[in-house]
């Protein structure tokens, strides 16, 4: 049997599910320490090891600058310094070493130094990319797709590339969208989902920086917004969301058959998620746990198990 994850640390603790869903051939959830404080319209990225959650509303519905950290291998929190701005919605990556956090409320764009423990000021992006766009990295570049804000139609789309320091133009996205949510599989970046009109709560897309163009895929089976989106194996495993309802629903695309998959539902539905991702573990903390506000520090995490090939 191959290793489900490697870096799960404590988490691996409820054998009888975990059996139980690799026979069923799909994952496993376990929960996790919560998070110190509780947040929606995250987002996260995992850097040396950890997962960073960065920003988003409290309980209140008020914009924070907290960071905090998750160390898998010890199941615990620690605090980072905050961000020099209070924002939501926004969105964060790790390319050539570099941690970065941006969009949300304002295009200031932020990478950190884990010595000084402190956030630094990089170049702006083109456009604000509010209310979550799709993130993904590739080749060490980061390409960040929809949201909204300044002027925006909700399909700009726009790479960042560390080692110039300097943001560039895309072509646009099909679909405008918002609250969307992406990743990139064998060098193209999917997004997939979002709000905007009534095509953009299924459609999938993808973008081939080779050509500089998108094309339009099988969408996906239920409608939503507000969801989190990981890659595990070739495959996008989408989650949660809400409009018109809550959802728990989990839904896979596989790149190499073209074809969706529905999971069993997440253990705690969510909305205002963000994934991050180590080897085969998908790490959602966070979110909201009612449509609107309704913050929440439950931290799970899903286990991906490849399908065996016939």
């Amino acid at each position: 049997m191959k290793p489900i994850a490697k870096s799960l640390g404590v988490a691996l603790v409820v054998l009888s599910s975990f059996v139980m869903a690799l026979w069923a051939g799909t994952g496993a959830w376990f929960t996790l320490a919560p998070m110190p404080s509780a947040r929606q319209e995250i987002s996260t990225s995992v850097f040396n090891g950890e997962v960073f959650v960065v920003a988003g509303f409290d309980v209140d519905g008020a914009s924070t600058d907290t960071v905090e950290v998750y160390n898998p291998n010890t199941d615990s929190w620690r605090r980072a310094a905050p961000l020099p701005i209070g924002t939501n919605h926004n969105a964060a990556a790790v390319a050539a070493g570099g941690l970065y956090a941006f969009g949300g409320t304002s295009n200031r764009v932020f990478q950190y130094d884990p010595d000084a423990d402190a956030w630094l000021d990089v170049a702006p992006m083109h456009y604000p990319h509010g209310n979550t766009p799709a993130v993904a990295v590739i080749e060490d570049r980061i390409y960040v797709a929809g949201g909204n804000g300044g002027g925006m139609r909700g399909n700009e789309v726009e790479v960042y590339d560390p080692l110039v320091d300097a943001w560039t133009d895309l072509t646009p996205m099909n679909v405008p969208r918002n609250h969307t949510a992406g990743g990139a599989i064998a060098g193209k970046f999917y997004v997939v989902g979002g709000r905007d009109g009534p095509v953009a709560a299924t459609a999938l897309e993808v973008y081939d920086p080779q050509t500089n163009a998108w094309d339009t895929l099988s969408p996906m089976p239920t409608g939503r917004s507000g969801i989190a989106a990981g890659v595990v194996n070739g495959r996008l495993y989408v989650f949660g969301g809400e409009l018109p309802r809550l959802f728990g629903e989990v839904e896979v695309y596989d790149a190499a058959s073209s074809r969706w998959e529905q999971l069993p539902l997440m253990p705690t539905p969510r909305h205002g998620i963000f994934a991050a991702v180590i080897d085969n573990a998908i790490y959602l903390p966070g979110g909201a746990i009612a449509q609107g506000f309704g913050a929440t520090n439950v931290n799970e995490v899903f286990v991906a198990v490849q399908p065996s090939t016939p």
